[in-house]
């Protein structure tokens, strides 16, 4: 009877607020410290971002960090944009077990993107366009199977677009435009079957050596159409005076080597006086 009273007061005092909902998780809390280690923030945007709120971020679905939202005492979304933030994105993100979107957009952010990021498994956005992030787009993000959204466009990405991307059954926006990715477009983005959303050719503009469909065709380096038509015309015509004047000295020099036997033969039958 005692812990049936017990269970009831605890009960009503946290409907009165009088207790937090949820006890802090000790893996968001190395999160959220490791990520503020490592962004530098020139402009003093993140000031309540504390070593004393990392141990307790969250009051149920409220948080007192900026930019942070909470769902059952959990940090749910990062919402970090446009605030001039520097430095580099943290591996030690992958500690927010619970988190559902990534959006670091519009920042001055470098570095590359942390292959650690796989283990969010609930990750559904992942927005981390318009900074300086280089090095190649990690292959491991596609374990992040409830991705809906990939935004990178606007850095210095390289390398490939990994295949693996396509296979994303729940992705619904896809733009890694204006970086220095290279290489074919996977098939699984550019041909998607069925009812897939398709992707046009704004998600991948901007990339010098990106080819293949959607894009138009791949110039490169390589000559233009009409600049290879007007080599092939020049060179026929260079070829074909080429070939007449050929002719023409063979002509020359078969008329000379009979004017030469006939006066040959002449003179043969000309009687010696």
């Amino acid at each position: 009877m005692a812990a049936v009273y017990t269970l009831l007061m605890l009960s009503l005092l946290t409907c009165a607020g009088l207790l937090p909902l949820s006890l802090s998780d000790p893996n968001d809390e190395s999160c959220l410290t490791h990520l503020s280690q490592s962004l530098k923030d020139p402009y003093k945007n993140l000031q309540n971002w504390t070593k004393s709120v990392f141990s307790n971020p969250c009051n149920g679905f409220t948080s007192s960090l900026p930019g942070a939202t909470c769902n059952n005492g959990r940090i749910y979304k990062l919402s970090l944009t446009n605030l001039s933030l520097q430095g580099s994105i943290s591996p030690f993100l992958s500690n927010c077990t619970n988190l559902q979107s990534l959006d670091l957009s519009s920042n001055a952010l470098t570095g590359s993107i942390p292959a650690d990021l796989q283990t969010l498994v609930n990750l559904a956005v992942l927005n981390l366009s318009a900074n300086r992030l280089d090095g190649e787009i990690p292959p491991q993000i596609t374990l992040c199977a409830y991705l809906n959204v990939i935004d990178l466009h606007d850095n210095l990405l390289t390398g490939q677009i990994p295949a693996s991307v396509g296979l994303l059954l729940r992705l619904s926006a896809f733009d890694v435009s204006n970086n220095r990715l290279s290489g074919p477009i996977p098939t699984t983005l550019s041909n998607r079957s069925g009812n897939l959303p398709k992707f046009n050719s704004t998600s991948f503009l901007g990339n010098k050596g990106l080819y293949g469909y959607p894009l138009p065709p791949f110039k490169g380096k390589g000559l233009s159409v009409l600049a290879i038509v007007g080599i092939g015309l020049g060179s026929g015509f260079v070829s074909l005076v080429l070939s007449f004047t050929g002719v023409c000295i063979w002509l020359k020099i078969t008329e000379q080597k009979m004017a030469l036997d006939q006066e040959g033969k002449i003179s043969q039958l000309m009687p010696d006086y």
